[in-house]
């Protein structure tokens, strides 16, 4: 493709100085191995067959033990850099599309155009931009394969290649800007790819605040700024003072489930961490703004106001004001920190807007707007989206630790001696009389549990948050594995003793509830259960004055992962998108709105792919109010790793919303979608059955999956601080759903994200002569049938039975007894996905996705075929310890350089 010329010639250029720097660094022999392996690889995709592939395993034997890490190391390198190309490539374009005048697809221009078509007015969008909103979770996820200190080489060498673009740069300034690359990549080179220790929970917490810092601080406001324009563009209006549409969470040092290292300590340090760096990203802008006002009174004059609130003659007072701001922000960071101050602080993010806005309006009265617009309204818009706490921290624990401290209050108050062994309807009994009664039951003089000082010091932590830092600070405690009213009532009475819920300082005070407390709905059976166990708690007196009391919106966290894990990618999906809308419907009916909570990850067998396309695909009315969406692991850095991308992903995404909200249903809709979500429910219930027959009931499996797949390994790896089971044992079910879903797409099998579609669409269209029909509809004008399809065909584009197979044989004879299982539904599934979409081949309507992927399987190859060989000699005891352990290096560079050629981890 013609347009791609940059793009080629860019991974030209890097492959040739990394081909430079492997011979400056190993010498001749590890390049030409590379050089070998390479065309041995092209080969054996050219035409496989026994022959090339033989070939390929020879070229990759013949590599010397001492040369092996250097190889590798050189192909998983590679894809780092082709990574760093195409995000440039993406860049340039968004820069043509600029150059040329063109409304860019996703973009407010264009949103705002299909609003106006829609019939709406300003008004209209007024009101929409007050009722809708975007909340962006950065979670510590352990799937980011490549270390901080990698991808800050990586962010050098993107800056380096965009000067490359610029039409001004001389011969001898291009042939500097190819010699810092080159430097860069030596670097590169040089730095160890796989972390030797594991990640601690604040170097989460400090990585996740790296892209806050870097990007997020000063991209947000001009994507604000971008849509009011768009606004004033299509509709001829302003849209000032209007709530933030797009703000930013995080779990980083917030999330306890599963993870022993988050304790209380660690997340009052986690907000002081937020804390600190909102402060110095508002006294850097103050300075900023001191050299930039230098306004003088003389010149363009002053309003009064502004004048008054100064001592002396001030010829430049914006100055003066400014300087004043510095020490009141310095008084306020000495409190916040729980020193002594001497003269005043700021009680609040909105007092330090006061001073802004007062500048603001003597500049807009004295010919200064433009400064106003340039200057101190992205600076009032930073104020009003990080306040003084920088981004929400969301708590969420299992719901096993609150039962059982819950319990032991219970127990030692001498209301109920064992509360385990309740049921249902008696346990939200006990809890409704103890939350609807002022009478504390937790005795500050008794010695309980680890487990339950630890529960209660979480919510201690949360109310000395909300007193030091203010409530937006924390806002939600997610409760992981809500199987009942229960779960969310035990929350809540743990929350009464610790004074964020009840009446604090007696029955005379006015009743409060400081924290939404948010289910967790993770499993099939939990999804299907979900608008049942909220009915009982909407019934609930008590729990109805809480929901008052929080504005009458419950917050539901859906679980992608989990629930794949659990039933299998059709199953999941339909489940996530059949419990949205029981849940509104009940919801609507007790007068209650809900804000979802989206638990995606990045890998497609964990509800990935295209962030717009996933919003697009929910139930309209789920996003008519506040959408909230984890960003996970290496998402983040893919998204918000460059301030161009950042920018571009977050229009994108909330662009989607807008569209999302404002769509009406049309007549075909209205006559066709009890037929087609009949059919999908039958669908679903198939397509489970298969899922579960070889996942959970085929006795060889188990074996399979340890044996097929790179799980030991991946938890070897300190990617992250939280361990990869929730328990020792080797059950399925113990598993995490992050190392579940590596470990497949490390083997390049992806079996979560299509596994069971193809029995589905075989069996109802052998039901239903006229599924197909229909089917072929659904894709082509329900939005969530098509995100479910294409997403399946990039599963399936991505995933390898040819190398997939290399895989199977090192689990023996449970490979012969499964993997044939694994390729017949395969062949089903890419079958039924062609015959829905009427494409000729895979990824028909994404070309160009289609073509990367083409590119990058030779050298993704090796790297597979490598990893193989690794995995059969660690599976044996013929190693001696030292020989193992270089192994398992090697091993462990061949699962970050797969990552790097998928673009996927879990």
């Amino acid at each position: 493709m013609a347009n791609d010329a940059p793009l080629h010639r860019d991974i030209r250029v890097l492959g040739d100085l990394l081909g430079e720097v492997l011979v400056e660094q190993c010498g001749q022999r590890v390049f030409d191995h590379v050089e070998s392996i390479r065309l041995a690889a092209k080969a054996f995709r050219a035409e496989p067959s026994p022959e090339t592939r033989a070939a390929l395993q020879a070229a990759v034997s013949a590599v010397e033990p001492e040369h092996r890490n250097d190889v590798i190391h050189a192909f998983s390198v590679y894809f780092q850099l082709v990574n760093l190309a195409e995000q440039n490539h993406r860049l340039r374009r968004h820069r043509d599309y600029d150059r040329s005048q063109q409304v860019l697809r996703g973009s407010f221009r264009e949103t705002m155009r299909t609003l106006a078509h829609r019939g709406m007015t300003a008004d209209d969008i007024e009101a929409l931009l007050r009722e809708v909103g975007m909340e962006l979770v950065l979670t510590a996820h352990p799937t980011e394969a490549l270390r901080r200190t990698v991808l800050d080489k990586h962010t050098k060498i993107a800056t380096f290649l965009e000067e490359m673009d610029d039409p001004r740069k001389t011969p001898r300034e291009l042939d500097v800007l190819r010699e810092q690359i080159r430097t860069e990549i030596v670097a590169l080179w040089q730095t160890r790819s796989v972390r030797k220790q594991r990640i601690t929970v604040l170097d989460e917490v400090r990585n996740g605040l790296y892209f806050l810092d870097q990007i997020l601080f000063d991209v947000l406001p001009r994507v604000h700024q971008k849509l009011e324009q768009a606004v004033e563009e299509q509709f001829g209006c302003q849209l000032l003072e209007l709530p933030p549409l797009i703000r930013f969470g995080s779990w980083m040092g917030g999330d306890r489930d599963g993870n022993p290292n988050v304790t209380a300590d660690i997340t009052w340090q986690t907000l002081v961490l937020h804390c600190d760096l909102a402060l110095n990203k508002y006294e850097q802008k103050l300075r900023e703004l001191g050299r930039d006002l230098s306004v003088s009174v003389d010149r363009a004059g002053a309003d009064g106001d502004l004048l008054a609130a100064l001592d002396g003659d001030n010829d430049e007072p914006y100055r003066a004001l400014i300087n004043r701001m510095i020490e009141r922000l310095a008084n306020t960071r000495r409190r916040l920190h729980g020193e002594r101050v001497d003269g005043a602080d700021y009680a609040s993010p909105e007092a330090m807007m006061e001073d802004v806005e007062r500048m603001a309006r003597s500049l807009a009265h004295h010919r200064g707007g433009r400064m106003v617009d340039a200057w101190l309204r992205p600076f009032l818009l930073q104020l009003r989206i990080f306040g003084f706490h920088m981004v929400t921290l969301d708590i969420r624990q299992h719901s096993g630790v609150h039962e059982q401290a819950v319990a032991e209050l219970l127990q030692t108050a001498g209301l109920v001696d064992d509360y385990t062994s309740l049921g249902e309807e008696e346990r939200v009994r006990v809890l409704s009389e103890c939350l609807a009664s002022p009478r504390p039951i937790r005795n500050p003089y008794h010695v309980y549990s680890e487990l339950t000082n630890e529960a209660l010091a979480v919510l201690d932590c949360v109310r000395r948050g909300h007193e030091t830092f203010g409530p937006r600070c924390v806002q939600d405690y997610l409760i992981s594995m809500t199987q009942g009213a229960s779960d969310l009532l035990e929350v809540l009475l743990l929350a009464k003793e610790s004074g964020l819920f009840g009446w604090p300082d007696g029955p005379k005070a006015p009743p409060k509830s400081d924290l939404n407390v948010v289910p967790l709905f993770e499993t099939i059976e939990d999804l299907q259960s979900a608008a049942g166990i909220m009915r009982s708690l909407f019934e609930n007196p008590v729990y109805r004055r809480h929901l008052q009391m929080r504005g009458s919106q419950q917050e539901i966290m859906l679980g992608y992962s989990d629930s794949n894990k659990d039933g299998g990618y059709l199953t999941a999906n339909w489940s996530l998108y059949a419990a949205q809308k029981d849940l509104i419907r009940l919801a609507e009916s007790y007068g209650v709105r809900i804000k979802f909570f989206h638990g995606r990850g990045g890998a497609l067998g964990r509800g990935g792919g295209p962030v717009e396309q996933s919003i697009l695909a929910q139930p309209t009315e789920a996003l008519r109010g506040h959408v909230k969406i984890t960003e996970q692991g290496e998402v983040i850095s893919q998204r918000y790793g460059h301030p161009g991308i950042a920018e571009r992903s977050l229009e994108s995404s909330a662009a989607a919303v807008l569209v999302g909200a404002t769509r009406e249903d049309t007549e075909e809709w209205a006559k066709r979608h009890p037929r087609w979500f009949a059919l999908m429910d039958r669908a679903s219930e198939i397509s489970f059955r298969a899922y579960r027959k070889l996942v959970f009931e085929h006795p060889a499996f188990l074996e399979y999956f340890h044996r097929a797949t790179p799980i030991d390994e991946i938890g070897k790896m300190n990617i992250g601080s939280r361990p990869s089971r929730r328990s020792q044992s080797a059950r399925i079910e113990d598993l995490r759903a992050i190392p579940w879903v590596f470990s497949w797409t490390q083997s390049r099998h992806l079996l979560p994200a299509w596994y069971g579609f193809g029995s589905a669409m075989e069996a109802v269209r052998q039901e239903d002569p006229g599924a197909l029909e229909d089917l072929r509809r659904m894709y082509e004008v329900w939005p969530f049938f098509r995100t479910l399809v294409d997403n399946l065909q990039m599963a399936l584009a991505k995933a390898d039975m040819l190398v997939a197979r290399e895989y199977a044989q090192l689990a023996g004879e449970a490979g012969e007894a499964i993997f044939p299982l694994v390729e017949e539904e395969y062949a089903r599934t890419e079958r039924a996905v062609l015959a829905i979409t009427g494409y000729e081949q895979l990824l028909d309507n994404r070309p160009v996705i289609r073509e990367s992927i083409s590119l990058r399987n030779p050298y993704v190859d090796p790297l597979s075929f490598f990893q193989v060989r690794l995995l059969a000699d660690l599976r044996t005891d013929n190693l001696a310890s030292e020989e193992r352990e270089a192994e398992l290096a090697d091993a462990l560079q061949t699962i970050n350089g797969i990552a790097a050629g998928l673009r996927n981890t879990g």
